[in-house]
């Protein structure tokens, strides 16, 4: 599944590993959080290199819908449930300030814009209460939002929220753009580059597939730290959702940025002259089929536009915190070496830019109000209940997919293709599947924390349901915090 971004990248030119080399700043990750922070570290004279797995962009950044907005669905909704009327305030500022960076960056470096205006909606009568909460709690940190009866959209809705003049925008333009300054300014960029440990010394030192370097600072920029430290993965759940591109009349398009309140969830947007929806996420490796949920997004789509013909059709991986802030600063017992950000809750574009401005601003020593409230927020009991329900949902998967496993008798005969299944074996659970008429036998141990993995018939991969890890049909890793490969096993 890749996405319309994805389909044909901008030219982004990287570097050849240089090995035992020193930084100031070694940054984990080539999406938007790590771009942004190289960008203003190398800006203030700091020697910087990019360290990514895959490709820039190959991740939650290069998959987003790519909103830039203010306004989003019933976040401050979400977010003041969970915290104090502070931390909804300087979650608001913070996306502002972002939105704003955001804005002036594409402007200044020639990547396209297009400006629309947000909508939150009620795709139900019940909606509406959530809808009425949202507007108030928007004009309550100081958005000029407006209540309509309506959303224009070609199907009934029941009451709406907008904001004028929010942006989508190419992901990987704007990344583009972010490498090539970078370059400018003397950074460098790794590819195909996995980092496997990183020691807090004096420099920290960051081993990965090609070597070693050292830093004063690393960042994880990884979607989910790739590091025991602090126990991150347990404090996020990992999600997965899923977005397509139409190509319809170009008098149906919407004009705006659509989110309802209800579950599943229903985005809209344009790219151009195509339709893009979006939603109808779950729990990574905890779907039945999220070939399933693919069909539903298709066919709702069609229901409302029958003449919409699919381009492209992919899916992004994203975590969220029990109270719908990111977390971003030190990690523990990183000897204030190692610094993170995680739990964007789907708002990566303005998330992922204010956690870049806050890392930089913890390193170099610049907080504005908004960082410091955020960063001394208080667990309130309501999250502590949501986190603690969150981990008892892990259990649960461990004992019900080891259960499944040990009590499996795998075929003597090769899945279908695109099939996979998880079975018993010697000495532990084995996951066989085929894929392009290559029949693939690994482990179904995830090595991160010995979950069971479960077989994802969208993407042809392997999901772990504890902390949403993902692997390939062969066992190659492909996201999540684990940093090995699923074990590889002959075929019988």
């Amino acid at each position: 599944m890749t996405s319309l971004w994805q389909a044909e990248p901008p030219v982004i030119h990287t570097d050849a590993f240089e090995p035992d080399s020193s930084f100031d700043e070694v940054i984990v990750g080539g999406g938007i959080t790590g771009l942004v922070a190289a960008v203003l570290f190398a800006r203030q004279g700091r020697s910087v290199a990019v360290v990514e797995a895959r490709t820039i962009g190959s991740g939650t950044t290069g998959s987003s819908t790519a909103k830039v907005s203010r306004l989003q669905g019933t976040q401050f909704s979400r977010v003041s449930s969970h915290g104090y009327p502070a931390i909804l305030q300087a979650y608001a500022e913070a996306s502002s300030d972002a939105f704003d960076w955001v804005i002036d960056y594409a402007t200044d470096h020639a990547v396209p814009i297009e400006r629309r205006d947000a909508y939150t909606y009620a795709g139900t009568p019940e909606g509406t209460s959530r809808v009425d909460h949202e507007y108030h709690l928007a004009r309550k940190v100081g958005l000029d939002v407006q209540r309509l009866p309506e959303a224009p959209l070609p199907f009934r809705t029941h009451g709406a929220i907008r904001l004028a003049d929010q942006a989508q925008i190419d992901p990987l333009r704007l990344l583009a753009a972010l490498c090539a300054e970078l370059h400018t300014l003397g950074g460098k960029i790794f590819e195909y580059s996995r980092v496997t440990g990183v020691k807090a010394s004096s420099p920290a030192v960051v081993t990965t597939t090609d070597g070693k370097l050292s830093a004063e600072h690393v960042i994880l920029a990884t979607g989910t730290p790739i590091l025991y430290r602090g126990l991150y993965f347990t404090k996020v759940s990992a999600q997965r959702s899923y977005a397509q591109s139409f190509e319809v009349p170009a008098d149906s398009l919407p004009d705006g940025m659509f989110l309802n309140v209800e579950t599943p969830t229903r985005s809209v947007r344009t790219a151009g002259s195509l339709l893009l929806t979006g939603g109808n996420g779950h729990g990574v490796g905890r779907e039945a089929s999220p070939q399933a949920r693919v069909d539903e997004l298709t066919a709702w789509t069609t229901k409302h536009w029958p003449e919409a013909h699919l381009t492209h059709a992919w899916s992004a991986q994203d975590y969220s915190a029990a109270h719908h802030v990111p977390f971003v600063g030190w990690l523990p017992r990183g000897r204030g070496k190692i610094f993170l950000a995680t739990g964007y809750d789907k708002w990566g574009m303005t998330n992922g830019v204010a956690a870049a401005l806050t890392l930089v601003a913890d390193i170099l020593g610049s907080n504005t109000h908004w960082q410091k409230t955020l960063h001394h927020r208080i667990t309130l009991p309501r999250v502590i209940a949501t986190g603690i329900g969150e981990n008892a949902a892990v259990a649960w998967w461990y004992a019900r997919e080891y259960a499944s496993a040990l009590s499996t008798r795998l075929p003597s005969t090769p899945p279908a293709e695109g099939e996979g299944q998880v079975g018993r074996g010697w000495p532990a659970p084995v996951a066989v599947s085929t894929v392009g008429s290559v029949t693939c036998r690994v482990s179904a141990v995830c090595p991160h924390l010995a979950a069971i993995v479960t077989w994802n018939d969208a993407e042809k991969s392997w999901d772990c349901p504890a902390h949403g890890s993902r692997f390939s049909a062969d066992g190659t890793r492909l996201e999540g915090p684990t940093t090995r490969d699923l074990t590889r096993l002959a075929i019988p």
